[in-house]
C-alpha cells in the first residue's frame, strides 16, 4: 500500500510540474542528456537552486559531462553519473529546497557534507521522499523515462568502496555513457 501511495506522489508531483511548465507560457531553457541508451530532457528550477543550476550549466558549457558514465545504478532508487573520483571543480553550497524526489527528479549528490556537491548528478528512478530537504533538487525530467527505467534496469555489478570497504556500489556490468549534454530554449507550444 505503500509503495502506491509512493507511487501516486510521484505521478501528482510530476503532472503538477508540466502543467505549471506548460502554463508559464515563457520557453525555457533545457538540458537534453544524450547517454548511449537514448537521450532524456531535463528542465530547471532555477529560482530554488540558482547556484546549483549555474554550475551545472557552466559543467555542461565546458563539455565538462562528455564520456562520463553512469557509474551508479540502482533500480528503484537513483542512477548516478559524473566523477565518481576528486576533481578540481570547485564545490556548491547546497540549495535545499522544497521540490520532492521524484521519478526523474535530478539532484547534486555530495558527501556527508551538505556543501559537498560539485559534478555528481543523480536522477531518481522512483520517488525517494527520504532524501527530501538533504540534497539538492535542480531538475525534473520532462521526456525520456524510457531511458531512465532502461538504464536503472541495467544488470550491474556490486562494488565496497570508502575507506573500510562499507558502502555498496552497483555499477552497471555494460557502461553506459553520457555522450554530450546539450542546453535548449524550448520555445512555447
Amino acid at each position: 500500500m505503500a509503495q502506491s501511495f509512493t507511487r501516486l506522489l510521484s505521478i501528482i508531483g510530476l503532472f503538477t510540474g508540466l502543467l505549471c511548465s506548460a502554463l508559464s507560457g515563457a520557453g525555457e531553457l533545457t538540458a537534453h542528456i544524450e547517454t548511449s541508451r537514448g537521450t532524456m530532457v531535463m528542465r530547471f528550477f532555477e529560482k530554488d537552486a540558482p547556484e546549483t543550476v549555474a554550475n551545472f550549466k557552466r559543467l555542461v558549457s565546458a563539455g565538462w559531462y562528455e564520456g562520463k558514465s553512469f557509474y551508479r545504478v540502482v533500480s528503484g532508487h537513483v542512477i548516478q553519473a559524473g566523477s565518481a573520483d576528486d576533481n578540481d571543480q570547485p564545490m556548491v553550497k547546497a540549495e535545499f529546497n522544497a521540490n520532492p524526489h521524484i521519478k526523474g527528479a535530478v539532484g547534486l549528490a555530495r558527501a556527508e557534507d551538505p556543501d559537498s556537491g560539485s559534478t555528481e548528478i543523480y536522477i531518481c528512478h522512483e520517488a525517494r521522499p527520504h532524501l527530501d530537504g538533504k540534497y539538492t533538487v535542480f531538475g525534473q525530467l520532462v521526456e525520456g523515462f524510457e531511458v531512465l527505467d532502461n538504464i536503472a534496469a541495467s544488470e550491474v555489478e556490486e562494488q565496497w568502496v570508502g575507506d573500510n570497504k562499507d558502502i555498496a556500489f552497483h555499477g552497471p556490468v555494460d557502461k553506459v555513457l553520457i555522450k554530450r549534454i546539450t542546453l535548449h530554449e524550448e520555445s512555447e507550444s
